[in-house]
């Protein structure tokens, strides 16, 4: 990905990592090493496979934009969600570290978690857990992630920006 990136466009500037998988809600117990296994290396071991790929010549043009997409569920526990949540909180404490390491080389690296949108992914949950937020659009999530790309975007780095919309947990309110 990274050689034909360069090929064709000779510098690669911006790389957003937006790719999940999840399973149906599932006890820990329960959980399978393959499954843990194949959510991990999608949802954490993808975003540090390209983060290593192109950090290099992010380096040696002293600038970049890495923007890699957690959740919610990377922010507390859930029953049923541990390998699910598990990759998500990595994903917030591995963006930071990254921060860190590439700062002095004008690369910024940031983490989006958003709450409820609307994807394929929540339409499969939703038919084994119940979810009450109301969901977002995909565009509101690549509106966030345009900014940060964005030169108004600049300096924000190392920040994990919560986008939760209606789904915000602050607004659930108690059943009566």
């Amino acid at each position: 990905m990274v050689i034909q990136t360069l090929e064709k466009l000779h510098r690669i500037d911006l790389l957003v990592n937006c790719a999940a998988v999840n399973l149906p809600y599932r006890a820990v117990t329960d959980v399978s090493l393959d499954d843990w296994n194949w959510i991990i290396g999608v949802n954490l071991t993808g975003i540090f496979l390209c983060c290593k790929g192109v950090v290099p010549h992010m380096k040696q043009q002293h600038f970049g934009k890495i923007i890699n997409f957690s959740s919610i569920g990377g922010l507390s526990g859930a029953p049923g969600r541990a390998p699910y949540r598990a990759t998500k909180a990595a994903i917030i404490n591995f963006s930071e570290c990254l921060a860190a390491e590439v700062k002095e080389f004008g690369i910024d690296v940031n983490t989006i978690c958003p709450c409820v949108v609307e994807t394929d992914m929540l339409r499969e949950t939703k038919q084994t857990v119940a979810i009450p937020n109301v969901p977002m659009p995909p565009e509101e999530m690549a509106a966030v992630a345009v900014f940060l790309a964005s030169n108004e975007g600049r300096g924000i780095t190392g920040t994990t920006i919560n986008v939760f919309g209606q789904g915000n947990p602050l607004f659930y309110l108690p059943k009566k």
